[in-house]
């Protein structure tokens, strides 16, 4: 019996440059070519963190960039979302709390075991030193619905949920004075949305109200930090149009009455040419396309994804 084909991420081995870049007065980007991003705000008696990394010793990297700009306590860690990739380094902060929304916990408690173990077997480069992990799952200490103010001294920071898109518990985290957005994985730059549990029918009017705020610099979950109200609207356009192009083209497919291999195959196929050079475009097609499916067909809420189910979809899709 043949093994199962790899992921496409097995492949990907290399090790991404860092850059720590500060964006406004109170606000710096942790970004690594298209590694996912964290998000730092230095307020005037405290520093906030949008998004973890994905253990402990990698969260240290990060505290070791913060040191370098303040030595004010990390009091606040905020976890966009639920996925491992994001969460799982959060107690190498110390922070006083970790905060999300009550919708990102209620997804931690229904499938934050499997989230965990399938994330590590599908990209296990983004895991490194995974035995600093804590067992279980990361848990917040705090949840919010829909918004959520927070002031470092003087610096007012709120967390917002806009909207669903990548997850159903999506939180941006919003600084209105220095009109700085840190959007999570609700937008990408040059690196491939992955949407195996999101809302394709919600999330370009979700990205529309992001785009409502008039950020002057975004954060996104992966690639490069966004300058500059051009730039920033070039990112939310470049995401929105990713995720209409994969629901157009597997509603097409649908209609035409085809099964979830062919429409993958096709939806691929159209794809690549304008998406092909983003980053993990590959891995993350099979699990977008699935998702899409499922949701124009028979499954309006995200089903979850377990090490078992990501081995068998991409084995009857890419084997």
């Amino acid at each position: 019996m043949a093994a199962p084909k790899k992921f496409a991420s097995h492949a990907d081995l290399e090790e991404k440059q860092i850059t720590f870049t500060q964006l406004s007065e109170h606000t710096y980007a942790y970004t690594a070519e298209g590694d996912p991003n964290t998000g730092v705000v230095v307020g005037d008696d405290a520093v906030l963190v949008a998004d973890t990394q994905a253990t402990p010793a990698m969260a240290q990297d990060v505290v070791r960039r913060i040191r370098e700009v303040t030595d004010k306590p990390i009091r606040y860690v905020v976890l966009t979302h639920y996925h491992a990739v994001r969460v799982l380094g959060a107690s190498g902060f110390n922070s006083q709390e970790i905060i999300s929304s009550q919708d990102t916990y209620d997804l931690i408690v229904e499938r934050g075991e499997q989230d965990k173990a399938s994330e590590i077997g599908r990209f296990p480069r983004l895991f490194r030193n995974a035995e600093s992990i804590p067992r279980g799952v990361t848990w917040p200490t705090m949840t919010f619905n829909k918004k959520m103010t927070l002031w470092l001294g003087k610096v007012e920071v709120q967390l917002l949920q806009l909207g669903r898109g990548h997850t159903k518990g999506d939180t941006v985290v919003w600084l209105p004075q220095d009109r700085v957005l840190l959007g999570g994985d609700l937008v990408e730059f040059n690196a491939t949305p992955y949407a195996g549990d999101a809302y394709f029918k919600d999330w370009p009017q979700t990205l529309g109200n992001l785009a409502a705020l008039k950020p002057a610099a975004l954060v996104p979950g992966r690639g490069a930090a966004l300058v500059g109200e051009e730039q920033v609207a070039a990112g939310l356009e470049a995401t929105g149009g990713f995720i209409a192009d994969v629901r157009a083209s597997v509603e097409a497919g649908v209609a035409a009455g085809k099964d979830l291999q062919t429409v993958y195959k096709e939806t691929f196929a159209t794809l690549k040419p304008k998406y092909g050079h983003w980053v993990i475009f590959d891995h993350c097609m099979p699990f977008d396309v699935t998702r899409c499916y499922d949701e124009v067909t028979r499954h309006p809420d995200p089903r979850i994804w377990t090490a078992e189910r990501d081995i068998e979809m991409w084995e009857a899709l890419e084997g």
